[in-house]
């Protein structure tokens, strides 16, 4: 592998990354509710929303909902065409491979074919980026593009980091190359998307884009010191923790508005029934059977332990647990 993008893992990351992978585990029991086709419409709605609205397309989610259900909104022309081509590429989305440039370039054709004639081929301008202050970042020369683009495929092909970290790597490498003509920003955050569901499913299901427009302005601000620092480690920790913020709003999101008040309690009481059942019962086991993460049951059994209701005899290896009363 000839090239590597620059960037330092951090303690930082590595604590993100845990807690990414914590609660990606901790929500494996509304998994399920994040699957259900309404569901799924609505964060997908919220994906196409928020990417857009970051390029200053003005449509809310009633307006995009109108325009995937075919209903007459009223707009410009080229936000109807924005909201339409965002829309088809997202339709594709469990179908892209994130490691075939083809699929890239076909998701930008996608996304831009009513907006740009190049849509689905890279610059052939040199371009700068900038905002209300003027050219904040000059992207490398037009002829340079297909062979930078060319080594990042390499790159993503062949890396062995984590693909949490990947995914916000070719995140802020794509921007820094800028390869097209308009809608570079749109195809770098559907990417990073891409790769994320390829990693775990669970994130076909989650709004990323949405949580990053509610913190746009740090978002430029982390681009913009990763371009500073000549590598992308600030941008790093910036998507990470974009991450983890998306997964925790999914899984507060997705408890069902029903749930009786006395579950807490009730489980409780499950737990100690399962135990005085199978004394060598472990948490992974109790979780199974009462259908939630290992996570809330350790903190259940430390409630129980606090109440003087349970306690752990012996080591955690080779040890068991008893119940101290009989309170059901």
């Amino acid at each position: 592998m000839s090239y590597q993008p620059p960037f330092t893992i951090t303690s930082k990351m590595l604590s993100l990354v845990s807690d990414i992978v914590e609660i990606i585990t901790d929500i494996k029991h509304i998994e399920t509710n994040l699957k259900t086709p309404k569901l799924r419409k609505k964060n997908r709605v919220k994906s196409i929303t928020g990417t857009l609205q970051i390029e200053g397309n003005t449509f809310s989610e009633e307006k995009v909902t109108n325009v995937i259900n075919g209903i007459t909104v009223l707009g410009t022309m080229r936000e109807i065409a924005e909201v339409q081509g965002a829309i088809k590429a997202y339709e594709h989305f469990d179908n892209y491979v994130y490691k075939k440039e083809k699929d890239l370039l076909l998701s930008h054709k996608l996304m831009m074919e009513k907006l740009v004639s190049s849509a689905g081929s890279y610059r052939h301008t040199n371009v700068g980026v900038g905002d209300q202050n003027g050219v904040t970042h000059v992207a490398p020369p037009a002829l340079a593009v297909p062979e930078l683009m060319g080594n990042l495929f390499e790159w993503l092909q062949n890396t062995k980091d984590h693909p949490l970290i990947v995914s916000c790597v070719f995140h802020y490498e794509f921007e820094f190359i800028h390869p097209f003509e308009d809608g570079n920003g749109r195809v770098g955050r559907l990417w990073q998307s891409v790769i994320l569901n390829q990693y775990k499913k669970i994130f076909g299901f989650i709004p990323i884009e949405s949580v990053v427009r509610e913190h746009q302005a740090s978002y430029y601000k982390a681009l913009e010191a990763s371009g500073s620092a000549g590598e992308s480690t600030p941008f790093i920790e910036f998507m990470l923790e974009i991450i983890l913020k998306t997964l925790k709003n999914a899984s507060n999101e997705s408890v069902p508005k029903n749930v009786p008040r006395n579950v807490p309690k009730n489980r409780l009481n499950e737990i100690l029934k399962l135990i005085e059942k199978n004394k060598e019962i472990t948490s992974i086991q109790i979780a199974e059977r009462l259908k939630v993460s290992d996570k809330t049951i350790k903190r259940d059994m430390a409630t129980l332990k606090e109440q003087g209701r349970l306690q752990r005899v012996g080591s955690l290896k080779s040890g068991h647990w008893e119940v101290l009363d009989d309170e059901q």
